[in-house]
């Protein structure tokens, strides 16, 4: 078990930001990692947040790395080698198979069949 809990708070702005809470009392400030394929990110940015045994995280996620497929970064602690959370980010044509995007599109085309629908009751009323 890692001495660390990261919890995701949100990713805007193409930063994945998080909170990083010491599961024991007088931890120091951990060096964490990221990774993507393996290769080292360079910037991970913690910051104190005012409460005790308690950090924000602030990961920038390089524009380079956007592209078609999944990407997928691990935030590790150096000390431990533990991965304590992981994020992904899908683009591009590998979109067209998701679930989701299968579920947004027939939400949609549902969204045209009804107005369709409606539109004929109110002209055939």
């Amino acid at each position: 078990m890692s001495a660390f809990e990261l919890s995701k708070t949100r990713l805007f702005e193409g930063v994945w930001e998080g909170v990083l809470t010491a599961v024991d009392e007088n931890t120091e400030q951990p060096d964490l990692g990221v990774t993507h394929l393996d290769k080292p990110l360079g910037e991970l940015r913690l910051k104190e947040t005012g409460e005790p045994n308690q950090w924000s995280v602030r990961v920038p996620i390089p524009i380079e790395l956007i592209g078609d497929g999944a990407q997928t970064f691990l935030i590790f602690d150096r000390d431990t080698g533990k991965t304590l959370d992981s994020f992904t980010i899908i683009a591009g044509d590998a979109v067209s198979d998701d679930i989701r995007a299968e579920v947004a599109l027939l939400r949609a085309e549902l969204d045209m069949v009804k107005r369709a629908f409606r539109r004929h009751c109110a002209e055939t009323t």
